[in-house]
């Protein structure tokens, strides 16, 4: 059986949906309406005489025929994509598109202040960022690689260190502070308002401070309020809603505007940093790596 090149483009899209299991985030990634990439699908099928996919309303799954052809055609895509990546070596101002997949502080600390530049620099790079706390598989997904705190970033994965380690804090607006007292021990926030934190895994996450023994120790507060992402966390911090846990960068601004006052300072420990990461099994994109090498050229955190 020849293939044509109406083949080739149908296979690309097989694998988009493959990897989103969604024919609408595949679409958003291809930049073709949904309707379209089902119509793609369905004569891919027709000329193939296998069912690929199983759809329903709610999911689209593989097929024992789908999981044998995308096992069948991924890694020659994959060589594809590293061959034409490749070719940047040779042309006097790289191309490409990299996929990115950001904790929100990291977009927002690390990213923000290094993007108008990489623009400059590299107009002819497409840089496609999904800021989220959620935890997802960036190679399932379809990202070139992800950036974590360096405690969250998977083993099997590539790693490197983009900030130094971050100190973790609390803080409160003056006005709570004032109405509330101010905690002077750990465990007195067990009396307290307090923000809970929500992990991209779901979980609730136990304040982390460090014993005056030089232990770490962590303690499930109180809260009415729960939130996943931290400049929100900041805004009701400062309109009086509680005390609040987060990074120190994100926090810091505020705290010399006036706006939000630390507290228990002497119990404050420090994590780990931003870490970007990405499959060990892949040729990093050239564009991926001149990212990479301008975040540490610039450093917005240190390094």
């Amino acid at each position: 059986m020849s293939i044509s090149r109406t083949d080739i483009a149908d296979f690309s899209y097989f694998l988009a949906i493959a990897r989103h299991g969604s024919f609408r985030k595949a679409a958003l990634e291809i930049g073709v309406s949904p309707s379209a990439l089902s119509h793609s699908l369905r004569g891919l099928e027709e000329r193939l005489g296998v069912r690929l996919l199983n759809r329903t309303n709610r999911s689209v799954t593989l097929t024992s025929a789908g999981e044998e052809l995308r096992e069948a055609i991924s890694d020659p895509f994959a060589r594809i994509d590293q061959a034409r990546d490749a070719l940047n070596r040779f042309r006097d101002t790289p191309t490409g598109r990299i996929r990115l997949n950001v904790a929100a502080d990291a977009a927002a600390l690390l990213l923000s202040p290094v993007i108008p530049v990489f623009m400059e620099r590299y107009p002819d790079v497409e840089v496609d960022i999904v800021a989220s706390n959620r935890m997802v598989d960036v190679v399932a997904s379809g990202f070139d690689a992800g950036i974590r705190y360096g405690g969250t970033v998977p083993e099997d994965m590539i790693a490197q260190r983009l900030s130094p380690d971050i100190r973790w804090i609390v803080a409160a607006a003056p006005a709570y502070l004032e109405r509330f007292g101010t905690p002077q021990d750990p465990e007195e926030l067990k009396e307290h308002r307090c923000l809970g934190v929500r992990l991209g895994d779901d979980r609730i996450y136990r304040w982390e401070f460090m014993g005056r023994d030089g232990e770490e120790f962590d303690i499930a507060v109180p809260g009415q309020i729960t939130v996943d992402e931290s400049r929100s966390m900041v805004s009701i911090a400062i309109g009086g809603g509680g005390l609040m846990y987060g990074p120190e960068p994100v926090v810091a601004p505020f705290i010399a505007s006036g706006q939000l006052q630390t507290v228990l300072d002497e119990w404050a420990t420090t994590g780990p940093g931003f870490q970007i990461y990405y499959p060990s099994r892949r040729q990093v994109p050239t564009g991926l790596r001149l990212l990479i090498e301008l975040v540490r050229e610039m450093a917005p955190l240190g390094l």
